[in-house]
C-alpha cells in the first residue's frame, strides 16, 4: 500500500482526472468525490467529477454538485482515474469497472474499507478512517492546499453521514478534531444537519411504515430483519435512495445484536445490508456472500429466491452469534 505523500505527488503530477464514486452514492462518497474535484480544479486540474448513478435529492445543497455527471464514464481521455469508497470493482457500476483493467490510466484507489479489493497503481486504505472524508482532509494538507468553505461542507457531509451523526464507534477523538477545523473554516453544521436529516420526502415515512410492518425477529431475538420489494417502492412512491438507514430499525430492537435489510433491486436479484452492535462482525457475515465493509456495517448482493435467501442469511447470522450470551 502506499504512502498518502505517494497519492498526493500522483494527483500533482496529473493534468486531466476522472474523480468517481460508487453505484447509490452515499454522503461519503458524493461528498468526498466533490471535495477532492473542487480541490484539484483549484490547482487549475482539468477534472470531471463523475459516477454511475445520479446524486440523492437530499445532497442537492452540495457545493460542486452540478458538475457531478452521472451514468456511463464520460468519454474522454484521462491519465487518472481516482476511485473513492470502492471496495469491490462491482460497486462502481457498469463502465466503471472496465476502467480499472483498461490499462490507460494510472488508478489511484482511496478507501476505508477493511474489505476492499480494488486495485490500481496507487492504493491508500486506511480501515481506521471513519470516512473516506478524512481521508480526503488528510490528504489536501499532505498537498499542503487550502481547505476552502465549499470543499469543507463537503467533508462534513461525508463524514457526519458515514459516522450516523458521530453515533458509531467508528467516530474517534481525530474524527472530532478534524470536524472542529471544518467548522472553524465555516461549515453551518446545524444547517448542513437540517438538510441531511429533517427534509425527508413524505415518501420516506410511507416507505418506512411498508418495511416496519414486514419487521421479523429471530426466536432468540438476537437477529432482525425487514425486506423492501420493487412493488414496495412504486406503491409508496420512494425511490431507491429512500431506503437509506432503514436498516437501522431493525439493528435499534433491544436485544438485537444483527439487523438486516433485505432489498430487491430487479427481479431475483436482492441486496441485503447488515448492521450489528458489538458482537458480530458483519463484514465477515458480508464476506459468506461475497460482499464486505465494516465491522458494524456491511452488505452484499445475492440472486435467487427471497424466502432461500432469507433462510440462508438469517442461519449465517444466527451462526455468527452461536456462544454470544
Amino acid at each position: 500500500m502506499n504512502k498518502l505523500a505517494d497519492i498526493a505527488a500522483a494527483l500533482k503530477s496529473a493534468d486531466n482526472i476522472l474523480v468517481c464514486g460508487h453505484v447509490m452514492p452515499d454522503g461519503d462518497s458524493l461528498g468526498s468525490v466533490l471535495a477532492l474535484g473542487i480541490t484539484l480544479e483549484n490547482m487549475g486540474k482539468k477534472v470531471t467529477m463523475a459516477g454511475p448513478d445520479p446524486a440523492p435529492a437530499i445532497y442537492d445543497f452540495l457545493p460542486g454538485l452540478e458538475k457531478y455527471r452521472a451514468g456511463l464514464p464520460p468519454d474522454g481521455v484521462f491519465d487518472t482515474l481516482v476511485i473513492l469508497d470502492c471496495s469491490v470493482p462491482d460497486r462502481l457500476g457498469d463502465g466503471y469497472s472496465e476502467l480499472l483493467s483498461a490499462g490507460k490510466t494510472d488508478v489511484i484507489i482511496l478507501d476505508h474499507h477493511a474489505s476492499s479489493s480494488c486495485l490500481g497503481k496507487y492504493r491508500y486504505v486506511d480501515p481506521a478512517a471513519s470516512a473516506v472524508g478524512e481521508i480526503i482532509y488528510d490528504l489536501i494538507i499532505e498537498m499542503g492546499l487550502e481547505i476552502t468553505l465549499d470543499v469543507a461542507v463537503c467533508l462534513y457531509t461525508a463524514i457526519v453521514t458515514d459516522t450516523g451523526s458521530f453515533q458509531y464507534d467508528s467516530t474517534t477523538p481525530g474524527t472530532l478534531r478534524r470536524v472542529a477545523k471544518l467548522m472553524e473554516i465555516g461549515v453551518p453544521a446545524a444547517q448542513v444537519n437540517i438538510r441531511i436529516y429533517e427534509e425527508k420526502p413524505q415518501a420516506v415515512y410511507k416507505l418506512l411504515c411498508s418495511a416496519l410492518s414486514t419487521l421479523n425477529t429471530s426466536p432468540c431475538g438476537k437477529v432482525s430483519w425487514m425486506t423492501v420489494t420493487r412493488e414496495t417502492l412504486k406503491n409508496t412512491g420512494a425511490e431507491d435512495e429512500h431506503t437509506e438507514g432503514l436498516v437501522n430499525y431493525a439493528k435499534s430492537i433491544r436485544g438485537v445484536e444483527v439487523g438486516m435489510l433485505f432489498r430487491e433491486i430487479e427481479e431475483g436479484c436482492y441486496k441485503i445490508s447488515f448492521r450489528s452492535k458489538d458482537a458480530v462482525d458483519v463484514n465477515r457475515l458480508a464476506a459468506l456472500f461475497n460482499g464486505g465493509g465494516h465491522p458494524h456495517a456491511s452488505g452484499c448482493t445475492v440472486r435467487g429466491n427471497l424466502e432461500e435467501i432469507k433462510d440462508k442469511v438469517v442461519s449465517a447470522a444466527l451462526l455468527a452469534l452461536k456462544g454470544i450470551k
